[in-house]
């Protein structure tokens, strides 16, 4: 049986507009916006430049590179809130934020 992968910019735009998000924008960078909040929303693999500036962010990334995405911006603390969503290629998700300890499962 083949297994069906979702590309993260695919990903990225499912999951935030399955919660609610108007998302604008092409690429692998656009914007989700709810009520008050706007979240910069990159498609993310490691090659991947970290942005200098910003306010809410968020990586999308495939399982396999979201830890080490995770990593990278904790070496670099950048100066906007973050987070990396590591996506599988069956649609599941696990949110990793630096302050709520290793990972979170959606």
């Amino acid at each position: 049986m083949r297994v069906v992968t979702t590309p993260p910019t695919q990903a990225a735009r499912s999951i935030f507009t399955d919660l609610g998000y108007t998302v604008s924008g092409n690429g692998p960078e656009f914007s989700a916006e709810r009520k008050w909040r706007v979240v910069d929303v990159t498609a993310a693999d490691e090659s991947t430049e970290l942005p200098e500036s910003g306010d809410l962010r968020c990586f999308v990334a495939r399982e396999d590179a979201a830890r080490d995405l995770r990593e990278r911006l904790l070496a670099t603390k950048p100066d906007y809130d973050w987070a990396v969503i590591g996506v599988d290629g069956a649609g599941e998700y696990e949110v990793l934020h630096p302050s709520l300890g290793p990972a979170l499962v959606a």
